[in-house]
């Protein structure tokens, strides 16, 4: 709206190489993001604004297009993004100071700038996503100049990129990239697939009907969070139906999750690399941190075998084919993973999140750092998750459909033994993790913790049970999915916290 307002206006996407250099970038999502834009592109165009889409960094870009248009204002929209990202931003920003370029950047999430106290948080979060939308301007001014054509030829560069090892129509029919194809999920996720939404969701084969699918359009901007909330509101209100209004009203409260966690890395952009509570530092292998240790050739080859595939064990080795090949997973499954390569196999979040990062066509940062490190035990204020693969295969796939469709060898010479012992496995874990948030030091940060970034503050769901302590007492038991352990609180799955996929 602020660009049709202004005497000329030029419209810029870039495609940075500090994203597709790292570690987080796969090919395909890149694809994903120019099957979107182009059309996008070409809408804009016909309104009158001239668009341009480099593979560019971002202060190269800005400054050659100053030196030939001197504009005076830039807009954006803010980014809770990986660590590349901020100091990106920082350097935009004094880029802009220097040539008194006005910088304004408006939020396209819940998540809060500059956020002192979580206090108060969720009625800002309420008050954004219920802010009446602007319809999208008819027409733009262009510059006065003429394009120089080393600018169109760069453009055009940049939207032929395709990537042969990345073709999206190895995924289901619902990952279509686009606005087009976010509105016509949402109306049918609406009006259909969200029946069930709340029992469906955390299996792998009923998850891929019955969630929205739409955490990729959220990702990359095909779809905003507050056409998605309104529209599941006035879905809400409109439908007779009382089981579908329990789901729409689970889903609903889970798009505020989205951004909570988003906000943990707004806060602490840090927790991308190092863990929440310092008192985990080096436990792990891969945890480089502290007086921690890198990988050796041993903890390679657990994780090779885990991002592979072929642990031994079918219902984790499924999943992560299923990712692999597809890019999207559902919540409890993506959990699973997390929690196999933390205490099965003893690995630092680190690794494996940048594994799934990749994997993921709906990476979001700031979800995915938290999550990780909250599957992996590392927050301290958070229960410990451990996962039983046999038992979310009883749970989740019990006539083992899904596991011989991704692992058709099953059962046969080809596939792997067991790679750890899991009873050996678990019982280490434990006793490591338990006997650390048994101390007292540990204790007192794990409450620095809560203070800064728990959701007791935020009017979210809290961080408790309703009949059991604060999960951050050290005396708790590890609660293992699928089956209750001893002295651990039952949960269903609407009462777990998102892992990204889970929204959606």
């Amino acid at each position: 709206m602020l660009a049709s307002q202004a005497g000329e206006a030029l419209g810029l996407c870039l495609i940075e190489p500090q994203w597709t250099g790292s570690d987080e970038f796969d090919p395909r999502q890149r694809v994903w993001m120019l099957q979107a834009l182009r059309p996008f592109r070409q809408r804009l165009v016909n309104r009158g604004l001239p668009f341009l889409v480099w593979s560019d960094a971002a202060l190269e870009a800005l400054t050659r297009i100053h030196a030939v248009w001197p504009f005076d204002t830039l807009v954006s929209h803010e980014e809770t993004g990986p660590g590349w990202s901020w100091t990106r931003d920082k350097a935009i920003a004094a880029w802009c100071a220097a040539r008194s370029v006005r910088w304004q950047e408006f939020a396209q999430t819940g998540v809060v700038r500059r956020l002192k106290d979580r206090r108060g948080w969720a009625a800002r979060w309420e008050a954004r996503m219920t802010e009446p939308q602007q319809a999208a301007p008819v027409r733009y001014r262009s510059p006065s100049i003429a394009l120089p054509e080393d600018w169109i030829h760069r453009t055009r560069q940049a939207l032929a990129i395709e990537a042969p090892d990345a073709d999206l129509s190895r995924q289901s029919t619902d990952l279509v990239s686009g606005e087009a194809a976010a509105s016509q999920r949402l109306e049918r996720f609406l009006k259909a697939d969200a029946q069930g939404y709340r029992s469906k969701l955390s299996s792998p084969l009923t998850a891929a009907e019955h969630c929205s699918r739409l955490s990729a359009h959220l990702a990359f901007g095909t779809v905003s969070m507050r056409t998605v909330y309104q529209t599941a509101r006035v879905a809400m209100g409109q439908t007779g139906d009382a089981a579908l209004r329990r789901d729409l009203a689970s889903f609903a409260s889970r798009l505020r999750w989205h951004c909570h966690f988003m906000q943990k890395l707004e806060d602490e952009p840090a927790i991308e690399f190092r863990n929440f509570m310092r008192a985990c530092d080096g436990l792990r292998d891969g945890d480089e941190s502290g007086s921690g240790r890198p990988l050796d050739a041993a903890a390679r080859v657990r994780l090779e075998a885990w991002q592979a595939g072929m642990t031994g064990y079918p219902m984790v080795d499924a999943c992560m084919r299923s990712l692999n090949a597809t890019g999207w997973l559902n919540f409890r499954m993506r959990a699973m993973l997390v929690s196999f390569a933390a205490y099965h196999l003893w690995l630092h979040w680190r690794a494996p999140g940048l594994h799934l990062a990749r994997q993921f066509l709906d990476f979001e940062p700031g979800i995915h750092w938290s999550q990780m490190q909250m599957q992996s035990g590392t927050t301290g204020i958070n229960t410990l998750r451990i996962y039983s693969p046999a038992k979310q295969a009883a749970d989740q796939d019990p006539a083992g459909e899904f596991i011989r469709h991704w692992i058709p060898e099953w059962g046969t010479r080809a596939y792997p033994a067991p790679i750890v012992n899991e009873r050996e496995a678990l019982e280490r874990a434990k006793a490591v993790m338990y006997g650390l948030r048994k101390q007292q030091q540990t204790r007192a940060e794990a409450d620095q913790i809560q203070q800064r970034h728990g959701s007791r503050r935020s009017g979210l769901p809290s961080s408790q049970s309703r009949s059991g302590p604060r999960r951050t007492r050290p005396a708790e038991k590890p609660l293992v999915q699928g089956s209750k352990a001893e002295g651990a609180p039952a949960q269903s799955p609407s009462a777990q916290s998102p892992l990204q996929g889970e929204l959606f």
